[in-house]
């Protein structure tokens, strides 16, 4: 009886407490609704004629009110909310992002936030940190539109994001937007450390220039001269040294730090220090930061979900590499040729769904008039020597290990007609420098590639792959499900700790996309 009666007491406890609880959330819920402060919707063009460089950001401006049912987003009864500090804080360092663009009416922005007194502010004083917002959301996350990101050649998909909507998400967790996490891809992040580098290597003024003595070709291990110590100090700066002892002579320390900067940026070290490598120091911290800046708008055209892929497959063009990405992890990377200059490599993206062992190859048009036919003009046998033979008006070159597709090709059908494919020309892949195909992708690690493509298919193994491979006899098949490819550009790449290689801008891409950035900035 005592048990059943305590029971009752602490269950009726228990009632009253979840009732007052109730009540007091149903007051907050009142309360809050009462701390919006709501204007007249004529406001907005009000505002905009008084701000004209705000012009592109009015529809942004009415939908987000609108949604808001014309209630301000960043002012309530006891003045500015907390989150309108902090992206105020972010306009502050947004040359940190690279942006070149200058924020319009700074002056007015600036004072506006210098007022500790915000409980009256207007309308206006709303709309213009809403304008910050979509300015930094513009040009931080979203960069150039998509149809000025095409004239720089660039033709991988762009997500259309709502920045109306992102701000509803903001507003729950304002200080995720101080994460760095989520909004760009990784890269960007690993850049904008490199940019920061660079412009404190710039702003101390320690970036010199190097100069091998006269009538020297090269220097190697032994040799003394003050060109090794300027090379020394450079290494430092980038940190690709972890010290600067000053020394003149080209001792065993100073060998693995080139090695090691030679080996970042995918190229091989012939332990001299020649005219090219002291070229590529000495180019200027400059044209090195507006590299870096030209990059990071590139990320900025990335949907961040690409890297979540199951299964990706990922070119880039100027370092001439492919990395095979599975749960987020590399599992292969292999050298590439791509696309000489008069046969630029695509930038766009496709689903891999086949392979083809043995293939044939059938020869383009262009190829067929341009090298072909002058071939069999000069030579009776020409076809018969490269062997190759007419099929359909056309001509194609038969399976063998002499195919210039080589053992296996990576079909992912685009109107562009590139794939990527093995070779029998291996030596290719010695050469620094290998913009030499006519616009497919050579894959070094061809047959690494397949089969771990295949993996964990219960329809092939090493062996099966190998045999396919070689049997003279074109086949085909169809993957399971299908892999993205991404065949992108990037002059700049970064490491975690903002350790950056630069790459050769081959296709003479990255000044058309500096100008449109600083003309912008303008």
């Amino acid at each position: 009886m005592k048990n059943l009666r305590l029971y009752l007491i602490l269950f009726a406890g228990s009632l009253l407490l979840t009732v007052s609880c109730k009540k007091k959330e149903e007051k907050s819920a009142v309360i809050a609704k009462e701390e919006l402060v709501k204007f007249d919707s004529t406001n907005i063009p009000t505002f905009i004629a008084k701000y004209p460089e705000f012009k592109e950001f009015e529809g942004e401006l009415k939908e987000v009110y609108r949604k808001r049912n014309y209630h301000y987003v960043w002012y309530d009864k006891d003045g500015r909310i907390d989150f309108a500090e902090v992206l105020y804080n972010r306009i502050n360092q947004i040359k940190n992002d690279g942006v070149q663009a200058e924020m319009p009416y700074r002056k007015q922005i600036d004072e506006l936030f210098d007022q500790r007194e915000s409980k009256k502010a207007g309308p206006e004083s709303d709309f213009l940190v809403s304008s910050m917002y979509f300015f930094y959301t513009k040009n931080v996350l979203q960069g150039l539109d998509a149809e000025k990101s095409k004239q720089t050649g660039w033709f991988l998909p762009r997500e259309n994001v709502s920045y109306v909507d992102y701000l509803d998400e903001l507003l729950k967790d304002p200080y995720s937007i101080k994460k760095d996490q989520g909004e760009l891809i990784g890269q960007y992040y690993n850049l904008k450390k490199a940019l920061n580098k660079f412009r404190a290597i710039q702003k101390a003024g320690s970036w010199g220039a190097i100069q091998l003595p006269q009538g020297v070709k090269s220097l190697k291990v032994g040799d003394s001269s003050t060109a090794v110590a300027q090379i020394r100090k450079k290494l430092f700066l980038i940190g690709d040294l972890k010290n600067d002892s000053k020394k003149t002579i080209f001792d065993e320390e100073l060998k693995e730090a080139l090695t090691q900067y030679e080996s970042r940026h995918h190229r091989k070290f012939d332990n001299k220090i020649g005219p090219a490598m002291v070229a590529n120091l000495n180019v200027s911290i400059e044209d090195r930061i507006k590299t870096i800046i030209v990059n990071m708008e590139r990320c900025r055209w990335i949907n961040p979900e690409t890297m979540n892929s199951k299964e990706l497959v990922a070119v880039n063009i100027p370092s001439y590499r492919m990395q095979y990405f599975r749960d987020g992890k590399r599992v292969l990377e292999s050298n590439v040729v791509v696309g000489k200059e008069l046969n630029k490599t695509v930038v766009f993206s496709g689903q891999m769904s086949y392979l083809v062992f043995s293939p044939y190859w059938n020869i383009p048009p262009s190829i067929i008039k341009n090298e072909i036919k002058p071939g069999i003009a000069a030579d009776g046998d020409y076809l018969a020597k490269h062997n190759m033979e007419w099929n359909n008006g056309n001509v194609r070159q038969k399976p063998g290990p002499n195919n210039s597709l080589g053992l296996v090709k990576f079909m992912f059908p685009n109107s562009n007609n590139i794939y990527l494919h093995d070779t029998p020309a291996k030596s290719l892949f010695g050469r620094d420098a290998r913009a030499l195909s006519h616009g497919c992708v050579r894959v070094e690690k061809a047959k690494e590639l397949a089969n771990k493509i295949l993996e964990g298919d219960k329809n092939w193994n090493a062996k099966k792959i190998d045999d396919a491979m070689n049997a003279g006899t074109e086949k085909h098949y169809t993957l399971n499900h299908k892999i993205p490819v991404y065949i992108a550009y990037f002059t700049a790449w970064a490491d975690e700790n903002g350790n950056v290689s630069f790459y050769q801008d081959i296709y003479k891409r990255d000044d058309k996309l500096a100008n449109l950035l600083y003309t912008q900035a303008k």
